[in-house]
């Protein structure tokens, strides 16, 4: 019997073409896998939180935020994070009265609302391109900062679910979640990855040209060459995993297999308004700096890829929109996310496509069971994880090369880290930017250009670097 074949058409090769180039490894299997758990200091605690004391719904939590994951990392074939809106959790587990399901769906909603309209009308891309450079990077450096305090304090001291921050009783340095496992965790990243610069194998070819044995040089090439293969991430939190199970050995009877009930919420107009007013507000501000701007100007410092601020906000829009009205928890895209998946190796759109084919399978199978596991595993290794995460964002910081541009920048940061809030230190470092670039203007500097000597035009003064 005689088959034939169909040839594709012009525009099934494209797609099939789009689709290849997506599902390209830019790193080896490994490190593109160690990556793709690099942004869980932030999204266990969070979830787990969330779970606990606003009974947050997990099972749809998991299973939405794993097709979030697949959908952002095809679309932008970056390893582009989905975390949770950190300032409404916040409020959420910390105010009384706790915010109920509805609620935190209400709030999560108006944020992704107010998002979706501003990336739809072109707003969102006006804001990038006029915010000045110095400012964005005050608030990468403030939020890398702060990421950093909390993991220190994640290692340091026991983690209370309640207020969703460390206590203040010290961590012992025995036991399956001490002091010596987290440090552990920690010197075995640092040996692996070292600084997490990927010149590192190339500096260990300029030895050769140091010392005049080429057998050192080779070996010690190929010893950074074999660390930087291990994928410390991902063994830290299989090994986290593993110590979840023997730290309390009943899980394995509360486990019940199969995806809970879906429901849809419903939301009130007093839940609206609670919502809004209690936690979308202070959101977001935060979510149009952190989970848009910052995230498209750290993608192009990171992949050499500026995406586009509309994309991104209709994204962060779209998910929310669908999810927070079956109860899951509200999520936005962020900078610290995407600096710890960096860091840990994570370098196309494969491993959050990974990472959400494994929420999704964990949200099918285990269900809303599955946070007796969450509930026992080792903060202090999370709060490793998160460590590096926030170094790697602050580090982004390092660019500023006058003075002008480094005093902006850290005046924005120490605002934004002593009020705790991004909005307030953005304020402060637009304001000071136009201070200083009004101190500097002469009449001459209204058109813009003067005249030199020799009658040639030029720019009276640099262009400032913005976005």
């Amino acid at each position: 019997m005689e088959t034939t074949t169909t040839p594709l058409l012009p525009g099934d090769r494209s797609r099939c073409g789009w689709l290849r180039r997506r599902l390209r490894l830019k790193n080896p299997l490994s490190s593109e896998l160690s990556g793709a758990v690099g942004d869980l200091g932030t999204f266990i605690p969070i979830v787990l939180t969330l779970t606990l004391v606003s009974n947050l719904d997990l099972s749809a939590t998991l299973i939405f935020t794993g097709f979030y994951n697949i959908a952002t990392g095809l679309l932008f074939d970056i390893p582009m994070p989905v975390q949770p809106m950190k300032s409404i959790a916040a409020v959420a587990v910390s105010e009384s009265p706790h915010l109920t399901p509805s609620q935190i769906a209400a709030a999560g909603a108006s944020t992704a609302a107010t998002l979706l309209l501003l990336g739809a009308t072109g707003a969102m891309s006006f804001l990038y391109n006029i915010i000045p450079l110095p400012v964005v990077r005050g608030v990468q450096l403030s939020q890398g900062l702060q990421f950093a305090f909390t993991a220190i304090k994640y290692v340091r001291f026991n983690y209370d679910t309640a207020t969703l921050k460390p206590s203040s009783s010290p961590r012992t340095w025995l036991g399956l979640d001490g002091l010596i496992l987290a440090l552990a965790a920690l010197l075995f990243i640092i040996l692996s990855t070292g600084s997490g610069n990927d010149r590192d194998a190339e500096e260990g070819g300029d030895l050769a040209a140091e010392t005049s044995s080429n057998e050192r040089s080779q070996s010690r090439r190929s010893r950074l060459r074999l660390l930087s293969s291990i994928p410390s991430a991902l063994v830290v939190f299989v090994i986290g995993l593993v110590l979840c199970f023997i730290r309390d050995p009943s899980i394995f009877k509360d486990l019940k297999f199969g995806p809970s009930k879906f429901h849809i919420l419903r939301i009130t107009w007093d839940d609206w308004k609670i919502g809004f007013v209690r936690a979308a507000i202070p959101q977001i501000p935060l979510s149009v700096l952190n989970s848009v701007i910052a995230v498209c100007k750290l993608s192009s410092d990171l992949f050499d890829k500026e995406l586009s601020a509309t994309t991104v906000s209709v994204s962060v829009g779209v998910m929310n929109l669908i999810g927070c009205w079956f109860g899951a928890m509200p999520v936005c895209h962020g900078a610290g996310g995407l600096a710890g998946q960096y860091r840990f190796g994570a370098r196309s759109g494969l491993p959050v496509v990974f990472l959400g084919i494994g929420k999704l399978i964990v949200g099918l199978v285990f269900g809303n069971s599955f946070v007796r596991i969450l509930s026992q595993f080792p903060i202090g290794i999370l709060g490793v994880l998160l460590l590096f995460a926030g170094i790697e964002l602050a580090m982004a910081s390092k660019d500023m090369n006058t003075k002008e541009e480094s005093f902006i920048m850290l005046v924005c940061a120490a605002v934004s880290m002593t009020g705790s809030s991004a909005a307030l230190g953005f304020g402060c470092g637009v304001v000071l930017y136009l201070l200083l670039k009004l101190r500097t203007l002469d009449s001459s500097s209204v058109t813009l250009f003067s005249r030199s000597n020799d009658g040639s035009q030029v720019d009276s003064e640099a262009a400032p670097r913005s976005v």
